[in-house]
């Protein structure tokens, strides 16, 4: 199985199995002389663990990170780090009435059709857990674009088709305090309340919802490459390998085929440092693929969760016409967008790292 990777310079190689005995990720790249501790990755962790919230697979995680190589006296020593995190609430039994079945949404027939076997339980590689070694790769790659004073929060913008009202993006500390105090990280008070009662609504219709997790950034001008290697190509790769991500827009995005020329285009002004600045930003913050130092602003689409309690039609192993139904007890997320937000986030702060080093010869 090939692609197991992503970056150039700050390059990250993830393994393991949903229900496996550990996720892990390797990070090659990341410059010496880095302070990094165990607790910051854990705190990134928490974000995306499971069983803390009604709102998130019940399935208890105690997600915790074991540094085993690359790091001296809480210090990055330049070679390369690995990161294991144990699988302690794996439940493998349920799935076994259910492993001949094609699932509706799921990567078990592709899956079989390209490896001709594939691991049932709980999906195996294709499953979401895998993004555990993501977010604490992210937590490493935070830490080098702190140094540069490069910062990024990524928030739920909309779900089941509640949206948020538009946040100011100047002060993102400001805006990640109003995130983190929101069960679903939802910055708008009035419109979390309203998802949540949506999500209270499809769980009882054992049903699921899709939603949008938005992300900003402040990064200064120049980073990024020409043509191929635009920054906005570099994380719509990123984001859209994140599972059951199925759209990504920078900027105005979507909306911008609906503008003139004349509305869509950002004018330059000086701001009041003397610096060359845009005064509108609908752009997203790159022009031609480079940062222009205005903040970087993109949205993340996210499907409803396939796994879902009601029967659905499909086919077994044999092509027999079946019923798909999942175990009582089977343990999913009524919206995946929701702990998609640090996966979202640390899949930026990937991008970003790889950007910087790319852009220089960094020294910290």
């Amino acid at each position: 199985m090939a692609a197991n990777f992503f970056g150039q310079i700050f390059r990250i190689t993830t393994f393991g199995e949903s229900h496996g005995p550990a996720i892990g990720v390797v990070i090659d790249g990341c410059p010496a002389g880095l302070s990094l501790s165990k607790e910051e990755i854990d705190h990134q962790l928490s974000f995306r663990q499971s069983g803390k919230s009604p709102y998130t697979s019940p399935r208890k995680e105690n997600d915790r990170a074991e540094i085993l190589s690359g790091l001296f006296e809480g210090v990055t020593t330049g070679a390369p780090i690995a990161i294991l995190i144990k699988n302690h609430d794996a439940d493998s039994s349920q799935y076994e009435s259910i492993k001949d079945l094609y699932r509706p949404g799921h990567a078990n027939f592709t899956y079989l059709e390209k490896y001709n076997i594939y691991d049932y339980r709980g999906g195996g590689r294709s499953s979401a857990r895998e993004t555990v070694a993501r977010v604490a790769a992210g937590a490493v790659a935070k830490k080098l674009l702190a140094h540069f004073q490069i910062e990024c929060a990524a928030f739920i913008s909309e779900i089941g088709g509640i949206s948020i009202r538009d946040q100011d993006l100047s002060n993102l500390s400001k805006l990640r305090k109003k995130i983190e105090t929101s069960p679903i990280f939802c910055p708008d008070e009035t419109a979390s309340i309203q998802m949540i009662e949506k999500l209270e609504q499809i769980k009882e219709e054992q049903d699921s919802l899709g939603g949008i997790v938005s992300c900003a950034a402040h990064l200064p001008s120049a980073l990024g490459d020409p043509v191929y290697g635009k920054l906005e190509a570099m994380l719509a790769s990123a984001m859209l390998s994140i599972p059951a991500s199925k759209g990504f827009e920078i900027g105005s995005g979507f909306a911008a085929a609906r503008m003139k020329g004349s509305e869509h285009n950002d004018i330059f002004d000086i701001d009041l440092q003397g610096h060359v600045r845009t005064a509108t930003n609908f752009a997203g913050g790159t022009l031609g693929g480079i940062s222009t130092g205005s903040p970087l602003f993109f949205r993340v689409a996210f499907k409803p969760t396939s796994s879902i309690q009601k029967p659905q039609q499909t086919v077994n192993l044999n092509k027999e016409k079946a019923t798909f139904q999942l175990p009582e007890s089977g343990r999913h997320d009524p919206c995946v967008a929701i702990r998609a937000v640090s996966v979202v986030e640390a899949m930026t702060a990937l991008v970003l790292a790889d950007a910087l080093l790319m852009n220089r010869n960094v020294k910290v």
